[in-house]
């Protein structure tokens, strides 16, 4: 049985190992480790019973009521178990307990995101400051991911 928690210190190292492998498939933006350390009350993680990391995702306040779902990483052999949406899960209940009123996230599989309740959204309706992450990104500015949303109120 798999658990969703959140992250612990001891989580940073593995973290990073599943993140920067996501990078190499193109399916997040690297996350550097000191990034993750300063982060780290942001990111949920599903845990084996045997202690095992099998991915994890992060909510990242953005701006007054708006936060964004980001680092969605569930390693090859755990895919398919629906690990993924728990973690979103998790991240949508913990941002309603903060009060916050819109999340976002920016993906290539939108399926995935529509069946939890996120709908498309344009870029433009979206802070500038939700894009300082993009500059890093070597798609920019040619992204090819999709702005979702979805309304917590």
């Amino acid at each position: 049985m798999v658990k969703i928690r959140k992250a612990m210190m001891e989580d940073v190292k593995k973290l990073h190992s599943i993140i920067t492998q996501s990078t190499k498939d193109a399916m997040v933006l690297p996350r550097p480790l000191n990034s993750i350390y300063s982060h780290l009350r942001d990111f949920f993680v599903a845990e084996s019973d045997e202690g095992e990391i099998l991915g994890c995702c992060a909510l990242a306040i953005s701006w007054h009521c708006l936060a964004e779902v980001r680092s969605l990483v569930v390693v090859p052999e755990a895919r398919g178990s629906n690990l993924g949406a728990k973690m979103v899960e998790a991240c949508v209940q913990e941002a309603r307990e903060l009060g916050v009123c819109d999340i976002f996230v920016l993906t290539n599989i939108e399926k995935f995101f529509a069946k939890l309740g996120f709908e498309e959204t344009d870029k433009n309706v979206l802070p500038q400051k939700i894009w300082a992450d993009c500059i890093n990104c070597p798609l920019f500015p040619d992204c090819d991911e999709i702005p979702m949303t979805m309304n917590l109120k």
